[in-house]
Parts: C-alpha cells; structure tokens; sequence
C-alpha cells in the first residue's frame, strides 16, 4: 500500500511538471504542493493504521504478473507507436490569458465558502477519528485486559 502511494505520488508529480512544462506554471506548482504533500502524510497514515506494519506475516499483492506484464508492455508500444508516427502540428500553443489571476478570483471569490467547509469538515472528522481510536484500541480497552482476536475461528463457534 505504501508502494502504491509513493507511486501515486510520483504521478503527480509528473502531471504537475507537465503542467509546468505547458505553460501553467501556477496549476503545476498548486498540484505538486497540495498533491504531492497529500501522498506522502497519506503515506504515514497508512502505515500508522496497518494491521502488520513490521511485515512479519508476508504476503503476495500481485496477482496475474504475466497479464500485467503484457497488458503493459502492450500500452506501452501503443503509446509509443502513436507519439512517434503520429502527425502532430508544429505551431505553438497560445499564451494563456491571466489564467492564474481569473484561477485566484474563482478560489477566493464564491468558492471560497465551500473550500473552507470542507476544509472544516476534514478536519473535525481527523480529529473525531483521532478521539475515536484513542480511547479504545483495535483489540478491546487495555485496562480490561483485552486479547487480540484469533486469526482463525474455533472450531465450537463455527457449530
């Protein structure tokens, strides 16, 4: 899952530096602070709440490694195939027009209110989980001497 993050993370960073590279250099930087600041805090939440953060039960996430390899290898020669005999124009793109100043009015203009909601909103629900897990861990409150539930089931609750 980490993994997997980190390489979300990489994604947008690559979108945000194609934006860059486009010319919206204000959308580039936006994604690749707020996005890529995202990943790597989702990253340490996600270790913090697996159930196996040392790794000592492994296990295999990859399934069906020969379709993926294919599926794979076959967008890639699509893709590549297209972008070097695709006839493409030469002419450049147009400069945008104050895209970061009509961007800055729509943020802090009639949006502003929902944004904060829901900054608002993300954050009290942060906070209530936090209140939430606090109290009472995964297996039981500590103090009744909780046991950490069987991995498989006995054989009488089964009957």
């Amino acid at each position: 899952m980490v993994r997997a993050a980190f390489y979300l993370l990489a994604s947008f960073s690559a979108v945000g530096g194609i934006l860059v590279l486009l010319g919206s250099e204000f959308l580039g930087m936006v994604l690749l602070l707020m996005m890529a600041g995202e990943m790597l805090i989702m990253a340490i939440v996600m270790v913090m709440y697996m159930m196996n953060p040392a790794g000592l039960n492994p296990m295999t996430m990859v399934h069906q490694n020969r379709v993926a390899a294919v599926a794979g290898l076959a967008a890639f020669l699509a893709l590549a195939a297209v972008g070097l005999l695709g006839d493409f124009p030469d002419r450049p793109a147009p400069q945008p027009a104050l895209a970061t100043e009509e961007l800055g009015i729509e943020l802090l203009g009639d949006s502003m209110l929902v944004f904060q909601t829901a900054g608002v909103t993300l954050l009290s629900t942060m906070i209530g989980a936090v209140a939430i897990a606090g109290r009472r861990g995964r297996s039981g409150s500590a103090e009744d001497g909780s046991i950490e539930p069987a991995l498989q089931p006995d054989e009488e609750d089964a009957a």
